[in-house]
């Protein structure tokens, strides 16, 4: 078995090493070390890739059957839309926009936190962000093919939807850009792009070390093919390190433009509640609280599963919480905000927006968004409460569920009281909307467990790069490095 030494990623010779006096951290400022039982490279290894070279246990077959059952029954339902018509979902004047929107933001927003993770606390230095980058970005590729399903079948007539590409034709039919659905279309595909350029090249070290240790020459051939050639020389860290760097900071400005552009479909408009400037960096931020709600909902059960305990410890999950805590602050100041603007703004259509969102029809709907996307990330405060992995687990269903839920207020909250009252009616959604929204998981979960059984769940290069870069230097008392830096 290879020792895979050279797919470490190297270390800045300037770094240097720290006197012994100061080599162990004051009682005070102690932390618990991002890799717990650390015992060489070639143990960081051995724990990575455990669960692609055993066998497949009964717990991912179970859940692979699951969700293609869940995929064959959205695909079935998808093409029962498509030759029937939008008019089996629960969407009608004046609510013509309903879960498929809702579907569509808020997949969207769940891919925001895998980029966000990687590229924005990479260009910060932060080295906790290693062990959960991986499945991080995976999630923001596969939410943003789920929340790219909704756009296609929303407009109906999904066999026109090539119109929307800039070919040029004789008749001269040219994609409309003033209209949302262009700006979705170019924001969708820019993002998805990035997203997996910036996964695909950090898979590259790990991929070749998945070759060094392949059995079947099948894997090894398959492995050597999507490695592209990696030997882990100096001169590949180098041009590595350099790229690495520049789609870090395109993917950071990306985060922010996409979801903007998604919060401009409402805001281009003149109806109330939707026609507001707060709205773009409103939705960027419930797009990195959604996300990260979603990050903790798969990192706990997959370090247990997949026996990485050692390696995605309670401190990343005590960091990611609080993370998650900062921004549902933000969108908790944006609720405030947004109610201030349009109550002391002289508008009356804003202020009934408001209040009937308070005691309207969907007034249970405010109150779960509030109760889950402001209350229940205070709990996150508490420190016991963040190294309680199943009440994180538990609150982070609740984050989930509430930014779903303020979806859904913005949208059918703002839609189901027309201007004119005889234009009133009340949305429901019917079972074409729930098994459709049920295939979009199935769609997501396929590609996850695929994830999770033949690719490295962690970025082994970058683990094996801070264990080998301990600045603070591992006392003997402790149970692996410190890496605090």
């Amino acid at each position: 078995m290879s020792d895979s030494r050279q797919h470490v990623r190297p270390e800045k010779e300037t770094r240097g090493e720290l006197s012994p006096e100061f080599a162990t951290a004051p009682m005070g400022l102690a932390r618990e070390p991002l890799i717990t039982g650390y015992r060489g490279l070639e143990w960081i290894s051995d724990e990575a890739t455990r669960f692609n070279e055993g066998g497949a246990p009964s717990w991912w077959r179970a859940g692979l059957l699951v969700a293609l059952s869940l995929l064959v029954l959205g695909v079935v339902i998808v093409a029962y839309l498509v030759t029937t018509g939008v008019g089996v979902w629960g969407v009608s004047h004046p609510v013509m926009w309903g879960w498929a929107t809702i579907n569509f933001v808020w997949w969207i927003g769940i891919g925001h936190a895998g980029t966000l993770i990687s590229a924005i606390l990479f260009l910060l230095r932060q080295q906790w962000r290693t062990a959960v980058n991986r499945v991080a970005e995976a999630m923001t590729i596969f939410a943003v093919l789920c929340a790219a399903l909704f756009p296609i079948i929303h407009v109906g007539r999904v066999w026109y939807i090539w119109w929307l590409l800039p070919i040029p034709t004789s008749n001269a039919v040219w994609p409309q850009f003033h209209s949302p659905l262009m700006w979705d279309v170019f924001a969708i595909g820019t993002y998805l792009t990035v997203s997996i350029l910036f996964w695909y090249l950090g898979l590259m070290p790990d991929l070749a070390l998945m070759r060094d240790r392949a059995r079947r020459p099948v894997s090894r051939f398959f492995y050597g093919l999507l490695c592209l050639g990696w030997t882990g020389s100096q001169r590949q860290w180098h041009h590595y390190e350099k790229a690495y760097l520049i789609i870090a900071g395109l993917a950071t400005a990306l985060v922010v433009s996409v979801h903007s552009i998604v919060a401009l479909d409402f805001a281009a408009t003149q109806l109330p509640g939707w026609h507001s400037t707060i709205f773009p960096p409103y939705f960027v931020a419930g797009a990195m609280f959604s996300g990260f709600g979603m990050v903790l909902t798969l990192i706990i059960p997959i370090r247990s599963l997949c026996g990485l305990e050692n390696l995605i410890t309670k401190r990343h999950i005590d960091l990611i919480c609080k993370v998650t805590l900062a921004t549902g602050s933000i969108v908790a100041y944006a609720f405030v905000v947004e109610a201030c603007h349009a109550w002391f703004g002289g508008k009356p259509y804003e202020r009934f927006m408001i209040w009937n969102r308070v005691v309207g029809p969907y007034w249970w709907a405010f109150f779960v968004a509030v109760a889950c996307n402001f209350l229940v990330p205070q709990a996150f405060w508490f420190r016991k409460v963040r190294l309680n992995l199943r009440a994180v687990w538990v609150l982070s269903i609740l984050i989930n569920v509430g930014m779903w839920m303020e979806r859904f207020v913005i949208v059918v909250g703002s839609l189901h009281r027309d201007f004119v009252p005889s234009n009133w009616s009340y949305y429901r959604p019917t079972w074409v909307d729930v098994c459709t929204f049920a295939g979009s998981f199935g769609l997501f979960f396929t590609f996850f467990l695929l994830f999770l059984r033949y690719l490295p769940v962690v970025a082994v290069s970058e683990l094996k790069s801070i264990a080998s870069a301990c600045v603070w230097g591992c006392s003997s008392t402790s149970d692996g490095p410190d890496t605090r830096r």
